[in-house]
């Protein structure tokens, strides 16, 4: 089964032009550009303070960027409809397990019947169906992070942001994760990811961004980076020295 993607002219690419990101007086965030294509999963990495969790939530529009510009193809209001991001900590409602994936959906209109089979598919699919009625956060790690992907699966975005969705969990929760974003990524999704785990990132990159200090040293083919990156910061990262 694959997530329902919403139909209609695209909300790709994505381009990204000279965003910056100050606070305190500092620029966490300086001149970066980048164009984001559909298809392939692209992962971000770079040392803790890099600006990877940041480029995700200005992406996604939950902040605001000092300068510079996060460019859809569609109006604002449509593409925000047509994304979901999925935190390392997920947010869930005190409410059930169903009823978290519900609220989405009823926050974009789905009629309540229509809003009832989505549920169902979404929880099968997060291997969550027979905990629907449990309150959310009684569930464990590894299954509230399931949940937070089955709210997006329901919604059925065009664009997925991770942000470190498996730091937390062990090697079965991590590889049940996993399985879900290569389940959105076959559906038509396009996955836009970070990760610390450089063994889970040749996982499942097809194009790595690399930051270094609020800048994107370079993007390319997984294979090419993880074979031979460009700067000198990223040899050093991937080499596990302290960058």
């Amino acid at each position: 089964m694959v997530p329902e993607i919403a139909t209609g002219a695209s909300i790709l690419p994505l381009e990204v032009s000279q965003l910056t990101f100050e606070a305190g007086g500092s620029a966490l965030l300086d001149g970066v550009d980048f164009v984001l294509a559909a298809g392939s999963r692209s992962v971000i990495l770079g040392a803790n303070g890099a600006g990877k969790s940041l480029t995700l939530r200005l992406c996604h529009g939950l902040l605001a960027p000092s300068r510079g510009r996060v460019n859809w193809q569609r109006p604002a209001a449509e593409a925000a409809r047509r994304q979901a991001m999925v935190f390392q900590r997920p947010v869930l409602l005190r409410r059930t397990v169903a009823a978290n994936v519900a609220y989405g959906l009823a926050l974009q209109g789905v009629p309540r019947g229509r809003r009832r089979q989505l549920v169902a598919e979404a929880l099968e699919v997060a291997g969550l169906g027979a905990l629907a009625g449990r309150p959310a956060r009684s569930l464990s790690g590894g299954e509230q992070q399931r949940l937070a992907l089955a709210r997006a699966w329901a919604l059925g975005p065009e664009v997925l942001f991770l942000d470190e969705p498996t730091a937390s969990l062990d090697p079965a929760g991590t590889r049940a994760v996993e399985e879900l974003i290569d389940a959105f990524h076959t559906g038509g999704a396009k996955i836009v990811m970070t990760t610390h785990d450089l063994a889970q990132a040749r996982r499942l990159a097809d194009e790595v961004l690399f930051f270094h200090q609020g800048r994107l040293l370079e993007q390319s083919p997984a294979e090419r980076f993880f074979a031979a990156p460009s700067s000198l910061v990223a040899r050093r990262f991937l080499a596990g020295e302290v960058v």
